[in-house]
């Protein structure tokens, strides 16, 4: 088996996906895409109120990674190396977090209309980290939009997020135990998370490091 062209990089808010994504993609010689997340107009309003500004938020993001991955087509995937900071399938983990029943129903009518003709990643790569450390580090980045995130929401997400990719079938996965490590500021772990996904992998293969933080 050869690498993988397309990756993708998933994980809840704060686990780091975006900079391991971007640092992936310098070293493998990858074209970087890029969750436009910052440019979702509901955004703000979501995290003040959530239960009020959910479908909306949604259905933005729905819709903009649909045209974002669609993109990915007309492409040759064989050619061309690419590395994503998150899969198709984090908008279905999401809506099911914060979506009210009714508005699920609607979300799932949807879904599969425009899911059905996007191209699967080669690989998908889970960096998984338990609430208290996504917690610290979403508060070291200390974006203002994301001042209301609370401790509560990110085990719901994380719950979801775990649970989804336990039953994960989709494509070759990797789930990435990320609390004792730091790719960023130490290079061995970095290094050796790359080499872990450039050998083959089929199924499911889990990674746990030894770590690098104290």
């Amino acid at each position: 088996m050869l690498e993988p062209n397309f990756i993708a990089i998933d994980g809840v808010i704060g686990v780091g996906k975006s900079t391991f994504a971007r640092m992936l993609a310098e070293r493998i010689g990858a074209e970087l895409l890029l969750d436009q997340a910052m440019d979702n107009p509901f955004l703000v309003d979501f995290y003040k109120n959530k239960s009020r500004h959910a479908f909306s938020t949604q259905i933005f993001f729905l819709l903009t990674r649909y045209q974002q991955q669609q993109s990915l087509i007309t492409r040759d995937l064989f050619a061309q190396r690419i590395v994503s900071d998150y899969s198709f399938v984090r908008d279905q983990i999401f809506a099911s977090v914060t979506l009210s029943k009714r508005e699920m129903v609607l979300y799932n009518r949807i879904l599969p209309l425009l899911h059905a003709d996007l191209p699967k990643p080669d690989l998908t790569v889970y960096l998984q980290a338990s609430s208290p450390v996504l917690m610290e580090r979403v508060r070291k980045r200390n974006l203002g939009f994301e001042k209301p995130i609370d401790t509560d929401y990110l085990d719901q997400l994380n719950e979801a997020f775990n649970y989804h990719f336990f039953h994960f079938v989709d494509t070759p996965l990797l789930v990435v135990k990320t609390d004792d490590i730091d790719f960023v500021e130490n290079e061995d772990d970095f290094n050796n998370l790359v080499e872990i996904i450039r050998k083959p992998i089929s199924g499911k293969k889990y990674y746990v490091p030894a770590g690098s933080v104290a």
